[in-house]
């Protein structure tokens, strides 16, 4: 087993007095986030753990540009975020795929838009990421031929393709059987031995926080607000059921029964 590197000091992501308001149908203002503070540097695989409610996904959507802040300011390379940009790729929960399209004709979907090259130079590339999945003897294939966690393999590959500053995922596993998430564990994290990934991980599971994250950050609600920022010292690649990450999924599980103990 080999530590996991040291993440590049260049911050990719920057939030600073980030909060979130909406109004609700009877004009009462409801706080989804109180003011966030957050770096993530290049290389580095922060994931977000809390229960539901509290403005894990709100969060997601605001670095993915999807929503725009009430107050304070998202940053990506220190450029404001004004809307979705190819630096920035979602991973959802359900694929997201196009069953009319090939397998490879959906991660090359992704490429069309602001990415140089022939329509052969598109097509390698596309097949680089997906013999990088381990899906390239399916590139021919239509989605409805895979199963679920092929479907999520080529969602993979498509967010990769572009090669984006950051990829951002909203529970991308949820879906899946047990099986499957423990396999999808260890496909992330060699392509973390691979490629440096910079990753913005959400997701209410402490063991997979603990398995994958350089960082958990523990948020709490009312409204949603950071409670603490863990760094995680184990060495890569982590067994889902290692002591030590039940260990430590344990403690994050005991960081969130205390915040959640401090609102009542």
């Amino acid at each position: 087993m080999t530590a996991p590197s040291p993440s590049a000091d260049r911050v990719i992501l920057r939030l600073t007095g980030v909060t979130k308001a909406y109004e609700t149908l009877r004009g009462e203002r409801l706080e989804a986030l109180a003011p966030v503070d957050l770096t993530i540097n290049s290389g580095e695989f922060a994931v977000i753990v809390g229960a539901s409610g509290c403005g894990k996904t709100t969060l997601l959507n605001l670095v993915a540009g999807f929503e725009f802040p009430t107050t304070g300011t998202v940053q990506i390379d220190d450029r404001p975020i004004t809307g979705p940009g190819r630096d920035r790729m979602m991973l959802f929960q359900e694929h997201a795929l196009f069953p009319w399209l090939t397998v490879i004709e959906n991660v090359m979907f992704g490429l069309r838009n602001g990415t140089h090259g022939s329509a052969a130079d598109l097509r390698d590339r596309a097949r680089r990421y997906l013999d990088l999945v381990g899906l390239d003897r399916f590139a021919a294939a239509r989605i409805h031929e895979l199963s679920g966690g092929m479907r999520q393999r080529v969602a993979l590959a498509r967010a990769l393709a572009p090669e984006p500053e950051i990829i951002l995922f909203d529970e991308p596993f949820g879906a899946l059987d047990a099986l499957t998430r423990e396999r999808f564990y260890s496909r992330i994290q060699a392509l973390f031995a691979l490629r440096r990934i910079t990753g913005l991980f959400v997701t209410h599971n402490v063991r997979e926080a603990a398995c994958l994250g350089d960082r958990v950050i523990v948020m709490g609600n009312q409204p949603g607000r950071i409670m603490k920022d863990i760094s995680v010292p184990l060495p890569r690649p982590r067994d889902f059921y290692d002591p030590e990450v039940s260990k430590l999924a344990g403690h994050i599980l005991h960081e969130l029964r205390q915040g959640a103990a401090d609102e009542n």
